[in-house]
């Protein structure tokens, strides 16, 4: 089942809060892990 135009811009919303967040970080250790996170998430939409 495909997502509605509001889920798909909710969805975009969180990803770019995601990235924001990832672009203030200043442990690259945690930025790695948050950048793994954004990639399997967005991986697992992707396979739904």
């Amino acid at each position: 089942m495909g997502m509605t135009d509001k889920q798909f811009d909710t969805f975009l919303r969180f990803i770019l809060t995601d990235l924001k967040e990832v672009q203030e970080e200043t442990d690259q250790d945690k930025k790695q892990r948050k950048v793994q996170e954004i990639i399997d998430t967005l991986q697992k939409a992707l396979e739904d």
